[in-house]
């Protein structure tokens, strides 16, 4: 009787799938271990403790060859994160600009973005990234005959070195402040909104915003010395020192990623637009709106329940991507993955390492994304 039950059934099944996945996965896992140990190839994460003994070019935290391999990685992690997040943000910009350029009225604007879209697409990734590299590292001059822009900016094969405030725990201070800033402009502006969906009071926003986004780190910067100190660049030897430094391999790799994505972004945006309904613009223009405000108030607004979803396909596929870094030499989580593994022979866990650290950031932002998606997805009453 109980195996007449569909439900019964069900569940038997999926416990009998579930049994021989698990059994496979035992039987791999133990003949692995058993074959690696029968060939003197230790296994585990102990070597992440022990010292790396290699420099690494870029780093966006304190790190010396002293370090231990577990250090090294976090370096490589916060490289892959820096860029990764810049170039959300540039193609995401750039990607909605050409979108919406593609749907213009200007004949000569449309057909330049089509061909934009069109050529960046069908070209490889790895190729672009070849391609942005061999401009800055052939076409830009030596340190020597570096472009100047007077005494704050040198451009070279280099990279672009420019001045930069020197360390002091006020910028610092304002950091901190611009970031609380920039949390209480988002409360502001949610409280500003209910407020007017309730009463249908306007709050000010500019003059709150601007005290909290300009006004509080000033302030913080102020109360913790007003430092003003700058360091510029000075050639000495080989290179130009002091200041701070955008390497070719960062800037090929930005722009590479940026300039690629923002053509299937494009694509997106593109879609999401056509997505609205014509009578909507057709309001809109009834009601005296101008282009920018049909497009930013009525248009936009209604074309991110359709945008988002394959928007964050994007990037996921941007933060992916950034693993062809280690084609053009910049030191991502993956070349120092790779530099460990070539050293102490644990490949497997250094693999491991690379799927569940790309695994993690995928799934955040696929969480972060389904999130602001159910915020703007349209309400049925």
């Amino acid at each position: 009787m109980l195996i007449k039950s569909e439900r019964a059934r069900g569940v038997l099944y999926q416990a009998l799938l579930l049994i021989a996945v698990g059994g496979i996965v035992w039987y791999l896992l133990s003949n692995t271990l058993h074959n690696l140990a029968s060939r003197g190839i230790q296994v585990g994460f102990a070597f992440l403790g022990r010292e790396a003994g290699f420099e690494i070019a870029e780093k966006l935290i304190e790190y010396d060859a002293t370090r231990s391999y577990a250090h090294a990685l976090a370096v490589g992690l916060l490289n892959t994160l820096h860029v990764a997040l810049l170039g959300i943000v540039i193609a995401t910009v750039l990607g909605t600009l050409l979108g919406v350029a593609r749907l213009s009225n200007n004949w000569l604007l449309a057909r330049i973005a089509g061909a934009y879209v069109e050529f960046m697409r069908n070209i490889p990734l790895l190729l672009q990234l070849l391609v942005w590299y061999g401009m800055f590292t052939e076409l830009l001059p030596g340190v020597r005959q570096a472009i100047k822009l007077g005494d704050w900016v040198f451009i070279s094969q280099r990279g672009f070195r420019f001045a930069w405030p020197e360390a002091h725990p006020g910028w610092t201070a304002a950091l901190w402040a611009l970031a609380a800033g920039l949390a209480l402009s988002l409360v502001w502006r949610a409280i500003a909104r209910r407020r007017q969906a309730a009463t249908g009071a306007q709050w000010p926003m500019a003059l709150p915003l601007a005290g909290f986004i300009i006004g509080l780190p000033v302030v913080a910067w102020a109360l913790s010395g007003a430092p003003t100190a700058i360091e510029t660049p000075v050639l000495r030897g080989f290179d130009y020192q002091g200041g701070k430094v955008i390497s070719p391999e960062f800037a090929a790799l930005l722009l590479g990623l940026s300039t690629y994505t923002a053509a299937f972004i494009a694509e997106v945006v593109r879609a999401g637009i056509l997505a609205v309904h014509r009578g909507q613009t057709e309001a809109a223009m009834a009601l005296g709106l101008s282009p920018n405000q049909r497009l930013r108030l009525v248009t936009l607004p209604q074309a991110l329940r359709v945008i988002i979803p394959p928007m964050t396909s994007q990037y996921l596929n941007l933060t992916k991507n950034s693993s062809l870094a280690v084609a053009i030499g910049y030191p991502d989580l993956v070349a120092i993955a790779n530099t460990t593994m070539n050293q102490t022979g644990q490949a497997i866990e250094a693999i491991s390492m690379l799927m569940a650290v790309y695994l993690s950031i995928s799934i955040a932002i696929s969480v972060f994304m389904n999130w602001y998606n159910a915020r703007v997805r349209l309400v049925e009453r």
